[in-house]
């Protein structure tokens, strides 16, 4: 089974911008296919300068979660 994750939120809310990333963690540790799509203001998540300050309430840090997406590859398209 294959799984696509799609995030339109940013920087602007954390919480929301961490959680593509940490379902397709969860995907991907349960061994489906997973790819994740930013749209809107989650491309911001692309650059690394802001993607190291983004961390949701009571979830890992969003720089964590995309080193682990590139380590496992997992395909993010923005």
């Amino acid at each position: 089974m294959k799984f696509h994750v799609t995030a339109t939120s940013g920087s602007e809310d954390p919480t929301k911008a961490t959680l593509a990333f940490l379902h397709a963690k969860g995907a991907k540790e349960a061994g489906y296919d997973v790819s994740i799509s930013l749209l809107g203001d989650s491309v911001v998540m692309l650059n690394p300068t802001i993607a190291k300050n983004i961390q949701g309430v009571g979830l890992p840090p969003l720089i964590d979660l995309i080193s682990y997406a590139k380590e496992n590859g997992i395909p993010v398209y923005g």
